[in-house]
């Protein structure tokens, strides 16, 4: 199993924990985290998501989640045609950080695309047909994922 975290689920477990949604979204990431070590769970990292903590303005939160996007064991790298791929995905209505996300975890033969991001996954929601990756919430997933 090739797990894609964007950037809003590694920076889910940083975000202010009151509301119910953002606490279980957190819990969420950290088990699929952790469980990824105990599973055959692989996680893939990108060259967008490397630009994307980069912009993280508080230092610190950018380095809490560079240590967590540094967990991944695969990482793909933005060439032309995932750039060219992210452009028919703009053309659908994505944003553009999301539709470059796809693009890679498209290209790296991502199974699951985990996002916290309701716009990702009712645009993901729309255009699954024409999607090479399944695009969740990590909650819903990890509900999932936890039957098997």
């Amino acid at each position: 199993m090739i797990i894609y975290l964007d950037v809003c689920c590694l920076n889910r477990p940083f975000d202010n924990l009151t509301q119910d949604r953002v606490r279980l979204e957190s819990e969420a990431v950290l088990t699929i985290l952790s469980r990824g070590e105990t599973e055959s769970w692989t996680f893939l990292n990108s060259e967008v998501v490397d630009a994307e903590v980069s912009k993280i303005v508080d230092g610190e939160r950018r380095q809490k989640v560079c240590l967590v996007a540094a967990m991944a064991q695969s990482y793909v790298l933005l060439d032309e045609t995932a750039e060219k791929r992210a452009l028919a995905l703009r053309a659908l209505g994505f944003k553009a950080f999301d539709a470059l996300h796809v693009a890679c975890a498209e290209k790296g033969h991502a199974d699951i695309l985990l996002t916290t991001d309701d716009h990702l996954l009712r645009k993901a929601s729309q255009n699954k047909a024409t999607l090479d990756v399944r695009v969740e919430n990590p909650v819903k997933w990890l509900m999932e994922a936890m039957k098997e």
